[in-house]
This record gives structure tokens, C-alpha cells and sequence, in this order.
């Protein structure tokens, strides 16, 4: 209420005062007492009525400054408005250039309060000035001045910058050092914490992380054709419309079916077609014949033929516009310029305007009659007969050009014709090889032999006439046109190989040899350097065209030219597999011949050769090089076994017992000798005479795998007693060999006596403990007689004393899974896929515990882990076979089969799959691969190919047995 009679108080006053001095004034009398108010007790302010003290703002206590009105900045006008003086001088006709004017005048301000005593004015006097040679080098003077200055203070300068940033970092650090210390606490945070940290969420809510875009919704015709009318104008359509009645339907949807849009206007779609149609009526009997009554053009054909004007174009009109423009002033300036007119007509072309291009073509030989390229290009843009007359016209302008005869040649469609046209450009271009090659590919053989003697006298540089030549000749006349092409062409290398070819096909094979190295001393002479690579290829070449004779030559002499000694056998090695894999096998007989009489003591290569033989030559080949292998390696003990298993293979067992014979007088005493010979007498059912081999061996060369081999013979035999004795005598010496415990165990189980095999396990893992294969039989045998948790405790056992044995998780993990605890086996294998992250086995198995839609994300990973690992091959090849993608199942089981060829597993299961969706010719396929690889590993494999009854089975029974135990349950 106070501040109520603060303001009212004055304005009492102020009245009564007024109306008291004018009734005063008016009549005389006595003054009129004033209302009484609050103010009047109070004393007056000492203010008011005074100046503002300097610096006052009015309002700057309650905040009430910072407004800007239009009276402090102008009115509000844009820069190109026109000013309001009508008569205003030319720069100065609108607002920008008056605010131009203003600045400048400004800029250039040259008042008192602008200058400075000691800097003189702020700005330049003579800025406005004109800036002359003599500025220019004061200016210099006084910037090298500047800088001079500046270089003597620069130390101390950035000195004292380095102090103030170290002062000011100091008083305000970054916040990256504030936190330097938290940041060294992170090396104590263990694995566990640091894996506790919550994961940062998207803070966004569910609008801003899903935005719709805006629906944009196709309007009909009827929708516009109702408001021509009525004159609205709506930007956007209700969304209610059509909903609330019939009555406002307004063209959105016809109320019932078979009636027409309500609402229409005048603007009727059906009446708009009709009227075209009306109008091309009239368009096409206007061009009809009127006195004859026939019509001129085809109104059925008439569309068809409209769209065959389409052009084909791609491009925008406006670009072709452009560019005709373009290429019609290239023309204009330079009219003889062959390309402007070719790339015009082919514009012409494109667009669908060929008459056109012809015409411009056409004008473009007359411009450019010299010109090659335009009358080849007119040729091909003019229908049959007119092209005739061009190229004819063409050849009277230019009588020299090959292209141009070739070109007639071509447009001739009878073949005495094409003959004939060429016979005259032979007779202006007599020099011409292509036209002679283009002749006599026309021609009879002995017509062409004719023309052929008549073509090397006028081009006689041209090797392939020459060649060509020799080959039409009889064998004595293709020796003579051989010499006299080497006495024309003495730098070319294929008329050597070509004669040598020529000997090799009359049998005169003696002469090869001295050919090709006569070949190699005449190029050198003449200067040509002997390139190794082409000669190699013409070695192949000459290897697939059948010449044997000709290509071992050529190998034989340049195989060693531009090789250092060191890289000989090496390179050597290279360019057999390279011959090989073009499938020139006689060069790679020939290379290894070489390399055999250069390095004889060498076993490698007598190995690398052998394998040669064996994968692509034949028997008695083999054992050709095998004799001679082991006469310069007779300590080469793979060698002997190589030739007695050929011998074997073959059925010839006295050859190869002979075989190993000298085999054992080159090298007593060797194991693999001794058990080669037993395996082949066991093989033969010669089982005395294997019985007396081991018994010999184990007296003369006792080692743990000869007593293994004696264990094996007996107990497949069914002597079970001698092979227990055998067993027990020979883990009296290698009693820390794990196999003899296995067998001695396996005898067990197989005899009933678990608690013996239980026995005979547990000991030879105090003597073995990092067996994994006597782990997994201790544990197998507890699960076979239902001691599932002591199986279970025996494993655990087994990954202590073991880590990291990818084996022994996997075993574990399919106990889970068999006892029917999968989600047991699924986080056995989370931890074994930690342990061993790179372990193909467990990846192949972790692929099929996942239900199937997670599949084949597990398969990625494990590729990405373990990405040539023939187990993840194969479990993924199955994982193909399971979705009956048949054709990337075979790929990838013929990727695992190369990769790994003796993984047995994998070849059982691609035999498995050609059984279900292949021919029989694939099943072949695949089993004779195989028994080529001779595969020995594989847990399918061995559980069948090491079981006591199948010992005498060969490769292919064992594949069709492992491939007869598979379910595809996968």
C-alpha cells in the first residue's frame, strides 16, 4: 500500500495545485489548501532536481538496460533498396552503397581525438594514395627491420610464453591431468571389475532412436478436378476426410461400386483419352492418299514403327544438345580434323538419326579424303550396295590402305568375290602380311602353297608365312624354305624349334638336340639374349602339340642358363610344379632328369620325383627311377619302401621281398625295413614267417614299436595269451611307451575284465601322464560301466595335468551332452573355447550345440578363428549338407579333402554325401582319391580301420564301412 500512495500522492498534488493558481490567479482570493498526502510529512530527496552524477545509467540497478529499439539502430532496409533521394549521384543510389560510403569516411577518419603524440593517427594518411615502387621498398625495409627485432627478442620471448603456460597449467590443469591419477588407479581394476562395468545405454527415448519418416501419399486426379471449381486452396489433406460422411467424399473413394467418382467438375480423364484418340484419327487420314484412296502409311504398323525411333540412348537431351553444338563448331573451325566428323556421326547414330549420320559422314569424305578412319566409318554406316561405292571410292583415294581392301573384302559375300578383291590389293600392297594371311586363309592347300612361295619373297621378315609355308612343303621342302627363312629371319627362335619339330615328326630325332643347340648359338651370335621363361613356354607348347623330343631338347638346354648354382634346385623344383600344374608333364620329366644328373646324391629330389612317377606316370616308370634312386641313395630308406610297395601293389611279392633284401644289407637293423617286411608277409598270410621277422627284429633292432607290432600280430591273430605276454615283456623296457599300456588295456576290456583294464589304464598314466589317449579310454570305460561322475572326475583329472589338450575338453563336453546335460556341455564349452581358442576340433563341435537358426553364425566365427583348419572346413561343409545346399556342401568337402588329404573322417563323409546326391561317377571319384591319399587319421577313421577284425581291409572297404556307420542327424 506504500507504494501505492508513493505514486498517486504527486499526481493529487500536482491537480491542486493547477486548479488552486488558476482560481488564485483568476478571482484574488485566499489560496486553496493542498489535499493532504503522505509525502508532505516526509523531507524532499537531495537529488532531485540535480544533474546525474558522470557514468549514471538509468535502470542499470534493476537490470532494465540492454534493449536495443528501431530508433537506435535505424530502420530496418535492405542493402539493395533504392534511397529516398531520387536525383542521388550513381554510387550512391542504394542503402549498401550509402553504409559503403559511411565506413570508408569512417576508416579514414583523421580527427584530433584520432591522434596519438607519440603513434601519430591511427590509420594511414596516405592510405587513399596511390602505393608506388619507392612504398614497396620502405615497406621492405621496415618488415626486414621488424623481423630482425623480432628474432633478437624471440628466445627470451618464448622463454616467458613456457613460464606463463607452466604457471597457468599449473593454477588451471586440463582435465585430462586431473584425472591422471584415477587413470593409474585403472592398472589395479582386475578382469572381473572390469567386466562388471554396466555397458552406457542409449539415452534417447523411443522417438528419437525410431524416427518416422514422413508418409507422403499419391493424390488422385479426382482430387484436383473437384476443387477446379470451388477455388481452394489446402496444402495438406484432413485425415479425416472421407470417414465422418458420404456427402464430402470428394473424389478420395467412390461410395459404391460400378458408379462414378462424385465431385468430378468438368475435368473428365475418360472424355481427355477419348480426344487423343480422336486426335491421332485425324493425324493419320491426313497422310492418306486421297485420288487412289490407298493410304500412305500403315495405321496398325504406325506405332510399332514409332517406337523403333526411340533413341537408345541414356543420356539427358539437353547433354546431346550440348554436344552437337560442340562438335558442329569443332567441324566449322577445323573441317579437315577426321575425329570431328566420326564422333558426329556416331551421335547422329546414337540418338536413332542415322540418316543423318550418313549424310555427315558422307560430307566428312569429302573433307577428309585422305582420311583412313572416314571412309571405314562411312562404310559401316551405309547399307550393303551404297558401302560397296564408298569402299570403292575409298580405294581410288587411298590405293595403299590395307584396312580399306580388307574391309571390301568383307562386304563381298560370294567367295570368288572376296578372292578377287583381295588378289587386287595384293597386286598395289604387295608388302602387306596380313593381306596375304587374309588370301590364303581362302584358299585350297595347294593353291595356298602357291600363293604362300610368292608371299615369303615379298615379305621375307614375316615368320608366320615362313612357318606356314613349311608346313604346306613336303619334308625336304620344308628343310629348304626352314634354311632359307633362318638365312632371312637369323633372330627368330621359332624356326629353329619348328625344324626341330620337323625332324622330331620323320623320326630323325638324333638331330633335335643338335637343332636346339645350334638354335641357342646362332641367337646368341646374331645378339638375342636368351630369355629362360619363353623358352619354357615354347617347351609346353611344344608338350601339348606332342613333340616329347623337342620339348625335353629345349628344356635340357636352357635349364640352366641365368641361374645361380645355390638356386639350381630350387628353381628347378619351382618350374617342375609350374609344368605340372599347365599339364606339360614331359617337361617336368625332363627337369627332374636334369636335376637328377646334377644333384645324383640328393635325396629330395630322387623323393620330389618319385612322387612324380607316381601321381602321373606309370608302374614300370616308377620303378625304373626307383632303382636307379636307391643305386645313388642307399641309405634313403623311404626309397626301398617305396619300391617294395609298387612290387607289392602289383602282386609281384618275391620282387619286393627281394626289394627288401638289399634294403637290409644297405641298412641293418632299421625299423622301418623290418616292419615293412612284416607287414608284407602278414598282408600275404604268410603269418609264420612274419612271427619269425619280429622275433628276429626283436633280437637285432628291439625297439618299442617292433614289440607294439609284435603285440598287434598276435592279438588280431586271436592269440590273446602271447600277445598278454608279449605285452607284459615289453613293458619291462619301455614302460613309458603309451601304446603298450592302450593295448594292453584294449586286450582287457576285450577279454570282460574291467577291473584288470582299470588296472592296466591307471598305471600307465603313472607312467604316462600326458597321454591324452590313455585319459579318454579310462574315462570311456567308467562311462561304459555307468560311473558317469568318476568318468567325469577322471577328466577333470586329465585337463589339470594337461591344459590346453583340446582332446580332453572335447571328450569332456560330449559326456555332458550324452548324459543329456547340455547346458553343462555348453559352458564346458564356453571354457574350453578360452582355454584353447584356436582349436578346430572344438569350433567344429561348438557349430552343432547350437540350436540350428545360430548355426551358421558360429560357423563365421569359427572360420574367422581358425580359417584352414580342415575340421571347421568339414563341419561347415555339413552344415551346408544339412540346408540341402548341395553345391557349396561339395565345394567345401572337396576344399577339406585338399587342404587335409589324410583326414580320414573328411573323406568318409564326402563318400557318405555323393552316396546320397551324387552319380556313381562322383562315388568313384571320390574312392579312388582316397585311396590314393591312403588317409590314417580321423576319429571315425581310426575307430573303424584300427579295430582288431578289419586289420586286412583295404582303404576303399574301411571308406564304405566309416561312410555305412554314419547317420546325418545333424
Amino acid at each position: 500500500m506504500a507504494s501505492t500512495g508513493i505514486k498517486q500522492g504527486p499526481k493529487l498534488v500536482s491537480k491542486s495545485s493547477a486548479g488552486g493558481a488558476g482560481a488564485a490567479g483568476a478571482g484574488g482570493g485566499p489560496p486553496i489548501i493542498p489535499i493532504a498526502s503522505p509525502l508532505m510529512g516526509k523531507k524532499k530527496k537531495p537529488f532531485l532536481g540535480m544533474p546525474a552524477p558522470l557514468g549514471y545509467v538509468p535502470g542499470l540497478g534493476r537490470g532494465a538496460t540492454g534493449f536495443t529499439t528501431r530508433s537506435d539502430i535505424g530502420p530496418a532496409r535492405d542493402a539493395n533498396d533504392p534511397v529516398d533521394d531520387r536525383h542521388a549521384p550513381p554510387g550512391k543510389r542504394t542503402v549498401g552503397d550509402q553504409m559503403k560510403k559511411n565506413q570508408e569516411d569512417e576508416e579514414e577518419d583523421l580527427n584530433d581525438t584520432n591522434y596519438d603524440e607519440f603513434n601519430g593517427y591511427a590509420g594511414s594518411l596516405f592510405s587513399s594514395g596511390p602505393y608506388e615502387k619507392d612504398d614497396e621498398e620502405a615497406d621492405a625495409i621496415y618488415a626486414a627491420l621488424d623481423k630482425r627485432m623480432d628474432e633478437r627478442r624471440k628466445e627470451r620471448r618464448e622463454l616467458r610464453e613456457k613460464e606463463e603456460i607452466e604457471k597457468y597449467r599449473m593454477e588451471r590443469p586440463k582435465i585430462q591431468q586431473q584425472f591422471s591419477d584415477l587413470k593409474r588407479k585403472l592398472s589395479e581394476v582386475s578382469e572381473e571389475e572390469w567386466l562388471s562395468i554396466p555397458e552406457v545405454g542409449d539415452a534417447r527415448n523411443k522417438r528419437q532412436r525410431n524416427p518416422r519418416h514422413e508418409k507422403l501419399t499419391p493424390v488422385p486426379d479426382s482430387f484436383f478436378s473437384k476443387h477446379l471449381q470451388t477455388g481452394e486452396n489446402h496444402t495438406s489433406v484432413d485425415p479425416l476426410q472421407g470417414v465422418s460422411m458420404h456427402a464430402n467424399l470428394g473424389g478420395l473413394s467412390t461410395p459404391y461400386p460400378g458408379s462414378m467418382t462424385p465431385g468430378t467438375g468438368e475435368l473428365d480423364m475418360r472424355k481427355i483419352g477419348q480426344a487423343r484418340n480422336t486426335l491421332m484419327d485425324m493425324r493419320l487420314s491426313q497422310v492418306s492418299d486421297s485420288v487412289s484412296g490407298q493410304t500412305v502409311v500403315d495405321p496398325k504398323g504406325y506405332l510399332t514403327d514409332l517406337n523403333s525411333m526411340i533413341p537408345t540412348h541414356g543420356g539427358d537431351i539437353s547433354d546431346i544438345k550440348k554436344a552437337r553444338l560442340l562438335l558442329k563448331s569443332v567441324r566449322e573451325t577445323n573441317p579437315h580434323h577426321p575425329p570431328a566428323w566420326i564422333a558426329s556421326a556416331r551421335l547422329e547414330e546414337v540418338t536413332g538419326k542415322l540418316q543423318v549420320a550418313r549424310n555427315l559422314i558422307m560430307k566428312g569424305t569429302e573433307m577428309c579424303p585422305k582420311s583412313e578412319d572416314v571412309w571405314l566409318e562411312a562404310a559401316r554406316l551405309q547399307p550393303g550396295d551404297t558401302a560397296k561405292a564408298v569402299v570403292a571410292q575409298a580405294v581410288r583415294h587411298l590405293p595403299q590402305s590395307v584396312r580399306i581392301y580388307i574391309r571390301a573384302a568383307e562386304l563381298e559375300t560370294d567367295m570368288r568375290a572376296k578372292k578377287r578383291v583381295l588378289r587386287k590389293a595384293l597386286e598395289n600392297v604387295s608388302k602387306s602380311v596380313r593381306l596375304w594371311k587374309t588370301a590364303v586363309e581362302l584358299e585350297e592347300p595347294e593353291d595356298a602353297r602357291i600363293m604362300l612361295s610368292r608371299a615369303v619373297e615379298c615379305c621375307p621378315t614375316s615368320v608366320e608365312l615362313w612357318l606356314a609355308l613349311a608346313r604346306l612343303e613336303t619334308y625336304e621342302n620344308a628343310r629348304r624354305v626352314l634354311n632359307k627363312a633362318r638365312e632371312n629371319i637369323p633372330t627368330d627362335r621359332h624356326i629353329w624349334i619348328t625344324a626341330a619339330k620337323l625332324e622330331e615328326a620323320n623320326l630323325n630325332t638324333q638331330m633335335v638336340d643338335k637343332i636346339i643347340d645350334r638354335a641357342i648359338t646362332s641367337l646368341r651370335a646374331n645378339g638375342v639374349e636368351i630369355n629362360r621363361e619363353q623358352w619354357i613356354q615354347d617347351a609346353e607348347e611344344c608338350d601339348k602339340a606332342g613333340s616329347v623330343a623337342t620339348c625335353q631338347a629345349v628344356i635340357r638346354a636352357v635349364i640352366g642358363i641365368g641361374i645361380e648354382e645355390e638356386d639350381c634346385k630350387h628353381t628347378w623344383m619351382e618350374d617342375s610344379d609350374s609344368c605340372v600344374s599347365h599339364g606339360a608333364l614331359e617337361c617336368a620329366r625332363a627337369i627332374y632328369a636334369h636335376a637328377l644328373q646334377v644333384f645324383p646324391s640328393k635325396k629330395s629330389v630322387w623323393l620330389r620325383a618319385a612322387y612324380f612317377e607316381k601321381n602321373n606316370g606309370t608302374r614300370e616308370s616308377l620303378e625304373a627311377l626307383l632303382q636307379r634312386a636307391v643305386a645313388h641313395c642307399p641309405k634313403a630308406e623311404v626309397l626301398w619302401l617305396m619300391g617294395a610297395k609298387s612290387k607289392w601293389l602289383a602282386e609281384d611279392v618275391p620282387a619286393a621281398r627281394s626289394i627288401l633284401a638289399l634294403a637290409f644289407q644297405a641298412n641293418p637293423n632299421s625299423e622301418e625295413i623290418w616292419l615293412a617286411a612284416v607287414k608284407l608277409e602278414s598282408e600275404n598270410n604268410e603269418y609264420e614267417r612274419a612271427r619269425r621277422l619280429l622275433a628276429k627284429a626283436r633280437s637285432s633292432a628291439p625297439t618299442a614299436r617292433v614289440f607294439m607290432k609284435s603285440v598287434k600280430l598276435e592279438w588280431v591273430l586271436g592269440n590273446i595269451e602271447a600277445a598278454q605276454e608279449l605285452c607284459t615283456e615289453a613293458l619291462k623296457h619301455y614302460e613309458d611307451f603309451p601304446k603298450l599300456w592302450m593295448m594292453r588295456g584294449q586286450i582287457e576290456e576285450q577279454c570282460e575284465n574291467m577291473d584288470k583294464a582299470r588296472e592296466a589304464y591307471n598305471q600307465g598314466l603313472k607312467k604316462c601322464p600326458h597321454s591324452s589317449g590313455l585319459w579318454l579310454l579310462l574315462s570311456r570305460l567308467e562311462e561304459r560301466v555307468g560311473q558317469l561322475t568318476r568318468a567325469r572326475a577322471i577328466l577333470e583329472k586329465a585337463r589339470l595335468k594337461n591344459p590346453q589338450s583340446p582332446d580332453l575338453w572335447l571328450e569332456s563336453v560330449r559326456l555332458e551332452f550324452r548324459a543329456g546335460l547340455k547346458n553343462i556341455a555348453n559352458t564346458l564349452m564356453a571354457k574350453a573355447l578360452q582355454e584353447c581358442p584356436n582349436s578346430g576340433i572344438l569350433w567344429a563341435e561348438a557349430v552343432f550345440l547350437e540350436a540350428r537358426p545360430q548355426r551358421k553364425t558360429k560357423s563365421v566365427d569359427a572360420l574367422k578363428k581358425c580359417e584352414h583348419d580342415p575340421h571347421v572346413l568339414l563341419a561347415v561343409a555339413k552344415l551346408f549338407w544339412s540346408e540341402r545346399k548341395i553345391t557349396k556342401a561339395r565345394e567345401w568337402f572337396l576344399r577339406t579333402v585338399k587342404i587335409e588329404p589324410d583326414l580320414g573322417d573328411a573323406w568318409a563323409l564326402f563318400y557318405k554325401f555323393e552316396q546320397q546326391h551324387g552319380t556313381e561317377e562322383q562315388q568313384e571319384e571320390v574312392r579312388k582319391r582316397c585311396e590314393n591319399a591312403e588317409p590314417r587319421h580321423g576319429e571315425l577313421w581310426c575307430a573303424e580301420s584300427k579295430h582288431v577284425l578289419n586289420w586286412q581291409k583295404k582303404t576303399g572297404e574301411i571308406l564304405a564301412g566309416v561312410a555305412g556307420k554314419i547317420k546325418n542327424t545333424f
